[in-house]
């Protein structure tokens, strides 16, 4: 088994900070430990270190990113880390100035997101209804059906990012509000609608689990699985959503978790929502990122003027 290895100190130390004063996840820390990681590694190719390091030697790493083929958007979140991460240095008293300060992000486009129109995740959610109630499929198949239709229910219905999905507690199927209380990222706190779909789904998966495996049922996850966490891993959700969608005849390229997130964002806003409702729903602490759906009220807004202005010609 391959032993893990020790993170460099001062990488260590920025993430124990972004941890306590940022409330950072543990998705959010290895993001950034792998950014660093990768940054520290170049730096000591160039005979430098993070405490001695120049505007010059950041620049020299991106121009190794874009060798690489790294496409703008990653090289500008990459960027992003090492900015914060300087910023640590200095504002921590570790090193003078801030090389990063002055460094622009490599330009980007601003790429559309993928999504799925409303009649097609009507038909997926269909076909992972399919045969839910056949008696004679084994109950372990039956299960996994029962739990995939539940998911999709769910995340068509709230929009949750896939790490919150699958880490729901148990207590989100005992609620009788219409909603349910979830924690995003940075530890900030929302509420999420929850359609009454969602919820049969919901009542039918946990009764046919706490029938096969009770003891599973009993724990703190609302998605119990065999795993390190205790719950449904992203991964293992997105392999099966991956499955449920070929079976809908739905390329595997064209859907993930975050597809399904999206669709939910741009379905509401096509429908006439607000926005900043659709950013409370998203759980974003920016309006600028949920304005990536602007796209949207921009053909809503073009169709208005169309059908409502008395002038426009027929």
């Amino acid at each position: 088994m391959p032993v893990a290895r020790s993170r460099p100190p001062l990488i260590e130390a920025f993430l124990e900070m972004i941890a306590a004063e940022c409330g950072a996840s543990k998705n959010t820390q290895d993001a950034y430990a792998r950014d660093l990681a990768d940054y520290a590694e170049e730096l000591t190719r160039m005979g430098k270190t993070p405490l001695n390091a120049a505007t010059g030697d950041i620049r020299a790493y991106l121009s190794v990113l874009a060798e690489r083929g790294l496409k703008s958007a990653s090289s500008a979140r990459k960027l992003s880390s090492i900015r914060q991460f300087h910023r640590f240095l200095a504002s921590d008293g570790r090193r003078s100035g801030d090389p990063a300060l002055i460094i622009e992000a490599p330009r980007r486009g601003r790429g559309l997101p993928k999504t799925l129109s409303i009649a097609e995740v009507g038909h997926l959610l269909a076909v992972s209804k399919e045969g839910l109630d056949d008696g004679a499929r084994p109950a372990p198949e039956r299960l996994r059906a029962l739990r995939m239709a539940c998911l999709l229910e769910l995340l068509y219905a709230t929009g949750l990012r896939v790490s919150e999905l699958v880490a729901l507690p148990l207590s989100a199927a005992r609620t009788k509000d219409p909603f349910i209380h979830v924690r995003g990222k940075g530890g900030r706190e929302r509420l999420v609608p929850l359609s009454g779909a969602a919820r049969e789904a919901i009542a039918a998966y946990r009764a046919f689990l706490k029938n096969t495996n009770a003891r599973a049922s009993d724990g703190p996850w609302l998605f119990p699985a065999d795993s390190e966490s205790g719950h449904l891993t992203r991964q293992a959700f997105a392999r099966d959503l991956k499955a449920c969608a070929a079976a809908a005849g739905i390329s595997a390229a064209r859907i993930s978790p975050h597809v399904l997130r999206h669709a939910f964002a741009s379905h509401l806003l096509q429908n006439g929502a607000d926005l900043r409702v659709v950013q409370e729903l998203l759980g974003h602490a920016d309006i600028s990122t949920t304005q990536i759906y602007t796209h949207v009220l921009d053909e809503r807004m073009k169709a208005m003027v169309r059908d409502l202005h008395p002038l426009t010609s027929e």
